[in-house]
């Protein structure tokens, strides 16, 4: 379980730093990427590829782990995030990422899932739900 804990975290650490090194060692080379609001990359080169284009865009400012749940082949890892796109204010997020690792210990599926962190109950101010007028994020 350490081993796999070290590899996402240093995968976090490659955003923060926008330095490629190590990606070969975290994944398989016909992994799946899945980004919470839709994209995907099939192949280690395809990761690559993104991770080198995305960096000339924009900036991971914090990428926090807040816990990691281990299961099997698969591990579970709570996380906040927050970038910046050129441009652009920052943006922030709560995730989650669902990992199944190779038998080599390489990642062979990432897939993330968004949370909204800018949350309120509905029903504070009674039994009819008050929503507020706000765009949705684009996860």
């Amino acid at each position: 379980m350490e081993k796999r804990e070290q590899l996402i975290r240093l995968w976090f650490d490659l955003w923060l730093r926008k330095e490629e090194l190590g990606i070969d060692g975290i994944f398989a080379p016909d992994a799946c990427y899945i980004e919470s609001w839709g994209p995907e990359y099939h192949g280690i080169e395809a990761i690559r590829h993104w991770f080198r284009e995305w960096n000339t865009r924009g900036t991971v400012l914090r990428w926090e782990i807040r816990q990691f749940i281990h299961q099997g082949d698969q591990t579970v890892v709570e996380w906040y995030f927050q970038c910046q796109m050129a441009g652009s204010q920052p943006q922030a997020f709560d995730g989650v990422s669902l990992t199944r690792w190779t038998p080599q210990g390489r990642i062979a599926l990432l897939k993330e899932f968004g949370c909204n962190i800018d949350r309120y109950d509905p029903y504070r101010d009674g039994p009819q739900p008050r929503f507020l007028e706000q765009k949705a994020s684009w996860f």
